[in-house]
């Protein structure tokens, strides 16, 4: 049987690609058993190139990781990131102020509870008050584990905020963090109250310190009951009046609860400690 005849046009083409040539000069050369199949020369090198590179990558991996086989450990671990969590910011501290007037001639009256509730409060946590510091007897302490200053203002009731505010300033104190203690005539001898803000109330040692804080009255404060003046007595007499050996020992019983009102300020919060403080009943209601 004879081949079939390929045609010319076809026959004399030429094919620039050597490994194509081959298989279409003609159907005998493409049928023929005889022609030996050979892999074109580029794909033989790229196969030893392949090799070549996974050859390269092998030893590569292999001398890295006995390198670091032969590192010891502690050098190791130091190379790794650190995992350790940041320290958190250092926490701010309290400052407690008890207002009054400084002297002898005034200690132990009405106007000075303030004053008489800070020295409770720094016996029960022993916090020394002999630093004089910012124009007030100074002292610094912790409440568990809250730092806290407390004050005691030596301008007198009406230049209170001279104190107060330079404090404030120095170790930039979150104004919620500053507690003022005051007597107050509209509440009943002996009774507290606590409140996160509010004016003055006629009061002229709060008026000093909001007018130091730029006007700002968002500061907690807790009011000291001492009662109204009996019959037509002069308000300014009754405040600079001492108290009496039983509304002395009255005054120590709220102060035990101003202590114990402070703490839970510190360490759970003003919501829980003004529920605490508002909800107590006086000495005189308790009898």
């Amino acid at each position: 049987m004879k081949a079939a005849a390929f045609p010319a046009k076809f026959a004399n083409l030429s094919y620039p690609y050597g490994c194509c040539a081959q298989f279409f000069r003609s159907p005998a050369t493409f049928l023929s058993p005889a022609l030996p199949y050979s892999r074109p020369a580029p794909c033989r090198k790229l196969t030893r190139g392949i090799r070549g590179v996974g050859g390269l990558m092998s030893q590569s991996l292999s001398s890295s990781s006995q390198s670091l086989s032969s590192q010891p450990e502690s050098e190791l671990l130091q190379a790794l990131p650190s995992s350790k969590p940041k320290p958190p910011p250092p926490q701010l501290p309290w400052l407690v102020v008890g207002l009054g007037n400084p002297g002898k001639k005034y200690q132990g009256t009405r106007h000075n509870v303030g004053f008489e509730m800070v020295d409770a409060l720094a016996d029960a946590e022993g916090i020394s008050m002999n630093t004089v510091n910012f124009k007030a007897l100074f002292g610094k302490g912790v409440i568990g584990n809250i730092p806290i200053m407390l004050a005691k203002p030596q301008t007198f009731m009406n230049l209170s905020g001279e104190s107060v505010g330079q404090i404030v300033s120095f170790y930039k104190i979150p104004l919620k963090q500053v507690l003022v203690i005051y007597d107050d005539l509209d509440l009943p001898f002996g009774k507290l109250r606590l409140l996160p803000k509010g004016g003055h109330g006629g009061h002229n040692g709060m008026r000093s310190i909001i007018d130091r804080l730029k006007g700002s009255r968002e500061f907690p404060r807790l009011r000291i009951g001492i009662g109204r003046p009996p019959g037509k007595m002069d308000t300014a007499n009754f405040v600079l009046r001492q108290f009496s050996r039983q509304e002395q020992g009255e005054l120590d019983y709220t102060f035990q609860t101003g202590i114990e009102a402070i703490r839970i300020l510190l360490l759970e919060g003003i919501n829980k400690s003004a529920t605490f403080v508002n909800t107590q009943k006086t000495m005189e209601q308790l009898s």
